[in-house]
């Protein structure tokens, strides 16, 4: 698949949830495993019915094979989320957020449904916390000066969205400045 001009300098979604699953997550293993090298680092052993940390990937793999159970991160929850999506409607600035929420919440609910409570809602709940944060985004973007942009607790996933606008607009608004004498 050919991508537009405007997109080829950002990094792609699958590409983000690529660099998401080296996140070290909780699981529950299910076989025992000796420690394991790999070039990221070294993992195990695995002891069930102990929890251990494990990268992302590492958890999907094992969990495709039914050797573990993920373990979703405290803000992969619907009282968690449903408390930021009220910060995100009723303060200015964006609530702060793990860097990688968005791939990680794909990853877990596309590969590990069955471990997560109430899927569903998570769904919702996070596609509702996306819509308020661009939003915001948007908002933000409205305010935007030649010099700089302050979007604090953006999550990689919506940087990579602005970033094409973002420089675009730079450069209009670079050429359009003129510097006071």
């Amino acid at each position: 698949m050919s991508l537009p001009p405007v997109l080829r300098a950002s990094v792609t979604p699958p590409e983000l949830e690529l660099i998401a699953c080296q996140e070290l997550v909780e699981i529950i293993p299910l076989i025992p495993m000796e420690k394991t090298a790999f070039i990221a680092g070294a993992y195990g052993p695995l002891r069930p019915p102990h929890r251990a940390r494990i990268p992302i990937w590492m958890a999907l793999n094992l969990k495709q094979k039914k050797k573990c159970h993920i373990i979703a991160p405290d803000w992969l929850s619907v009282e968690y989320l449903e408390a930021k999506i009220k910060d995100e409607t009723t303060q200015t600035q964006f609530t702060e957020l793990p860097f990688h929420f968005a791939e990680i919440s794909r990853v877990l609910l596309d590969g590990a449904t069955d471990d997560l409570q109430n899927p569903d809602k998570l769904r919702t709940l996070l596609q509702d916390l996306r819509e308020a944060r661009q939003a915001k985004a948007r908002a933000g973007l409205q305010n935007l000066e030649h010099s700089s942009l302050r979007l604090s607790n953006l999550s990689a996933m919506e940087i990579n969205e602005i970033r094409p606008f973002f420089i675009q607009a730079m450069a209009v608004l670079k050429q359009l400045h003129v510097p006071p004498k």
